[in-house]
């Protein structure tokens, strides 16, 4: 296959000193447990697939935009007992963040989308210091997961290795799935607060009091067809912000 000019790992110098990029997007995951069924990567695996399926899509419409290699840690500090569920604080985050935004400002690229795909990850405070540190810089972040309406798609599509990420793993990476027959449940339990339930009051889950095998959500209705069909509408969806985005002039951001 040939190198994909979107993709900076697989690009090269010759290419890339004559392009003038106007967004960079730079998917950031995390490795963790998902289930018994699903790799410590599915998070990593999902977000590198959207953001190289979404910036293909922006590419052919003429958005110049770059794909910077996939962070595979996040935030698990809920999940420090389960083994080899690699926590990255978010001081930790933000180091690395003004580390490449620096170097992206340095270069004239002045748009950064951090393409999120691990709900422990949170950037928003995080682009709040960013924007003193670089004001030059425009920084946003997106949760992949929330372009598309997931209901249409999936009966129950559960919020950690369920259907809909399931049905996505087996439509990305097949091979790497065990049988459905292997896979726990995914029940969770819930706080008891009514304020938690209601979602006004947020704390962090203490993952193995909620979940006897790290999933939350029924895996066995899916399907790689759904994973398939979810997966390309989402990189729709995403493809035309990048568009949008790219085109539009740092001082014309509003309306």
């Amino acid at each position: 296959m040939k190198p994909r000019p979107y993709i900076l790992a697989e690009t090269n110098w010759k290419d890339v000193r004559s392009q003038q990029y106007q967004v960079a997007v730079l998917p950031w995951g995390a490795t963790e447990a998902h289930n018994y069924h699903l790799p410590y990567g599915t998070d990593n695996i999902q977000c590198d697939f959207i953001a190289s399926a979404s910036a293909a899509l922006a590419w052919d419409k003429g958005a110049k935009v770059i794909v910077l290699p996939t962070v595979p840690f996040g935030v698990n500090t809920g999940q420090m007992d389960v083994p080899l569920c690699l926590n990255m604080n978010p001081t930790t985050q933000l180091a690395l963040l003004k580390d490449l935004v620096r170097v992206l400002s340095l270069h004239g690229i002045k748009k950064l989308v951090i393409l999120n795909g691990h709900g422990g990850n949170n950037f928003k405070s995080m682009i709040r210091e960013l924007s003193v540190s670089f004001p030059e810089v425009f920084v946003c972040s997106a949760n992949w997961y929330q372009a598309v309406d997931q209901k249409p798609f999936f009966k129950e599509p559960g919020d950690h290795a369920g259907e809909m990420e399931t049905s996505c793993i087996l439509y990305i990476q097949p091979h790497w799935v065990l049988s459905l027959s292997e896979a726990g449940s995914g029940a969770a339990k819930q706080f008891k607060f009514d304020g938690m339930k209601k979602g006004w009051v947020t704390a962090q889950r203490a993952w193995t009091q909620v979940t006897a095998d790290t999933g939350v959500g029924d895996p066995s209705h899916a399907t790689a067809d759904k994973g398939e069909a979810y997966l390309q509408a989402t990189a729709q969806e995403i493809s035309s912000f990048l568009v949008e985005f790219a085109v539009t002039p740092a001082d014309q951001l509003y309306q």
